[in-house]
């Protein structure tokens, strides 16, 4: 290799984080004899306040991976592990605070869908049973001196509907060969992550489940008719404008809706008529969008406005009053 070395003044660090991902445990919570447990998947990063063991090979402040594996391990031992959420807080507060050249601290988790099995719809003390509902995860971010920021989210979620669905008007050109739809059947994959207002006295449960039924609601619509969808970018924007509507302790909503395309087999050399009763999934390649939104700055000065606005004129009503 030739040409002059760089120094490290010469370049800029824009990230020096490091970390130990995927590990990996089962909690058991045992309250006589009713247990109860948490399946996750951890990744915990931290970055530190210099950069001496990229640049220089000085080790004397890393914090070795291992160790980072067994914090998590210990603090699922002291604090149990009830909400990913605040586990997930738990354990950056826990770096911050007992090692001083700790900046920042980020961490994952995500969690298997474990359920209470029932039989004779008679919930079983200690059995469980895996559902394919959507995997919950959540990623908390925390910086020295400053207030954490936390993102929960649904991803792995299937959903189909087998009508109230087309693709019409869009687009062509000499390379379109996509024939218009005013019937399909929709299927999609959907990622959906969300940001919090405010991180203290949340329910993230009750709001995970809140979020999950307005994402279940938007695609699919009533139970007796559903709901139209002129495209999966509407139906994406639909999930979101619900989720804003219904949670207001949701500032950000991002989703993901994987389609998968599913197409009418050919019966006829069978002799055979097909009223889409016979459709085979496109695995790949498959259409995908996504989306980002937020509440209107605008619309929350507003708001406050006109907050402001009744509390002066109720301020003057009680004036008058008084």
């Amino acid at each position: 290799m030739g040409g002059r070395m760089l120094k490290q003044i010469e370049v800029e660090v824009l990230n020096s984080e490091y970390g130990k991902n995927l590990v990996k445990f089962l909690y058991v919570r045992r309250e006589g004899k009713k247990h109860s447990i948490k399946e996750v998947e951890v990744c915990a990063h931290i970055r530190l306040n210099d950069v001496k063991e990229y640049f220089h090979g000085n080790n004397k402040d890393v914090v070795p991976t291992d160790t980072i594996k067994n914090v998590i391990y210990a603090i699922a031992k002291q604090k149990g592990v009830q909400v990913i959420e605040e586990f997930a807080l738990d354990i950056c507060n826990h770096f911050i605070s007992s090692l001083c050249h700790v900046l920042y601290a980020k961490v994952f988790i995500q969690e298997s869908p474990w359920h209470r099995l029932h039989q004779n719809c008679v919930p079983h003390a200690h059995s469980f049973i895996l559902a394919p509902e959507g995997i919950r995860f959540c990623e908390v971010e925390l910086c020295r001196n400053g207030p954490p920021v936390i993102y929960s989210g649904i991803k792995d979620l299937k959903l189909m509907k087998t009508t109230q669905s087309g693709f019409e008007d869009f687009h062509r050109d000499k390379y379109t060969t996509l024939p218009e739809r005013k019937d399909r059947v929709l299927c999609g994959e959907l990622f959906v992550k969300w940001a919090y207002v405010e991180c203290t006295n949340v329910d993230f449960d009750c709001i995970w489940n809140t979020v999950r039924e307005c994402v279940l609601e938007a695609f699919s619509g009533p139970p007796d008719c559903g709901a139209y969808s002129p495209s999966y970018q509407k139906t994406v924007n639909d999930i979101q404008m619900l989720i804003l509507e219904k949670v207001p302790q949701v500032d950000i909503v991002e989703t993901t809706l994987n389609n998968i395309f599913y197409d009418m087999v050919d019966m006829k050399k069978l002799g055979l008529p097909n009223n889409k009763e016979v459709l085979t999934p496109v695995e790949a390649p498959f259409g995908t969008c996504t989306c980002v939104i937020r509440r209107s700055k605008c619309l929350e000065a507003q708001g406050q406005d006109e907050g402001h606005e009744k509390q002066s004129a109720g301020r003057t009503h009680r004036q008058g009053m008084s």
